[in-house]
């Protein structure tokens, strides 16, 4: 638990750190450098010896999609949000999680598709802002392509763990960061114009913090924990940093909600709808905890 704790704490700031220090840079070249860090940080322990080809490439089209692709929606739609906004765009990533696990095992669970119908609701109050309605709009739509593609990751990568149990996470996780490399080095490649890109100091070192702690270290954290909680428990974490990323945002770093009744009554409905589905999840069979952890952190 003090692993997903560390890692939604952290991951709470980092909402911020972008939107105030990045969102000059191209976001294809924010999301190359910080995945070339992670990468950087996972390399060495690699070990691929026993793993044979068709199982590497199928982790490195996970990290494509689950990071590379994510990370490439997410900072873009910095162009379009602010910080907090960002951050409660992120509540649907466990109902994506829920649906696609749905779709993979041919079932469907009505009472969750209708808590994401109202976070949906809450969401559409709190983005309501008249005429930047439709520029919020956008950048809701890239974060849940994020959203989609981090989901997707999560479910195809634990299926192949559980295909193939002589797999230790330590061992591999370095390839989710190579195919997110190599996926986010093509719009780099194709459209960066280097003669304009101008890091300062300080974005320098704001990279290497969140290339190497929230998207490296943190996300390995969040592995190990997700092994060692029950899954109402793991639910609940999934969804902290959105409040810890919107308090964050609006009182360390300014940010202010352009109608403050109508944020915190689609706030109010949100969290219903979280509280709602967790609580469900805790009554639903396939949902119950799992209380040995697993052996392949």
């Amino acid at each position: 638990m003090i692993a997903l704790l560390s890692a939604s704490v952290i991951w709470a700031f980092s909402f911020s750190l972008i939107k105030q220090y990045l969102s000059g840079l191209d976001s294809n070249l924010v999301a190359l450098i910080r995945l070339s860090l992670s990468f950087a940080v996972f390399a060495p322990f690699l070990r691929l010896k026993a793993i044979n080809r068709t199982i590497r490439a199928k982790l490195i089209l996970t990290g494509a999609i689950q990071y590379g692709l994510m990370y490439t929606m997410y900072i873009y739609s910095y162009r379009f949000l602010t910080a907090y906004q960002v951050a409660i765009f992120t509540i649907f990533t466990p109902i994506y999680v829920t649906l696609i696990n749905d779709f993979c095992s041919k079932r469907f669970h009505r009472f969750f598709f209708l808590t994401a119908l109202l976070a949906v609701t809450g969401t559409a109050i709190i983005t309501y802002s008249g005429g930047r309605f439709a520029g919020v709009m956008k950048g809701f739509v890239f974060m849940q392509v994020s959203n989609m593609s981090f989901a997707f990751g999560q479910v195809y990568y634990k299926a192949i763990i559980k295909q193939n149990p002589g797999i230790r996470a330590m061992d591999v996780f370095g390839l989710l960061y190579l195919g997110a490399v190599l996926l986010t080095a093509i719009p780099v490649c194709a459209s960066t114009d280097w003669n304009e890109v101008n890091i300062t100091a300080r974005q320098t070192l704001v990279l290497l913090y969140l290339g190497i702690i929230p998207s490296g270290i943190c996300f390995f954290l969040w592995n190990t924990g997700a092994t060692r909680v029950n899954t109402g428990t793991l639910a609940v974490f999934n969804n902290m940093k959105i409040p810890l990323a919107v308090a964050c945002s609006i009182l360390l770093f300014g940010e202010r909600p352009e109608n403050a009744f109508l944020f915190v009554i689609g706030m109010v409905i949100i969290i219903s709808a979280i509280v709602m589905n967790e609580y469900h999840a805790t009554l639903t069979p396939e949902y119950q905890p799992v209380n040995k952890p697993d052996k392949y952190p």
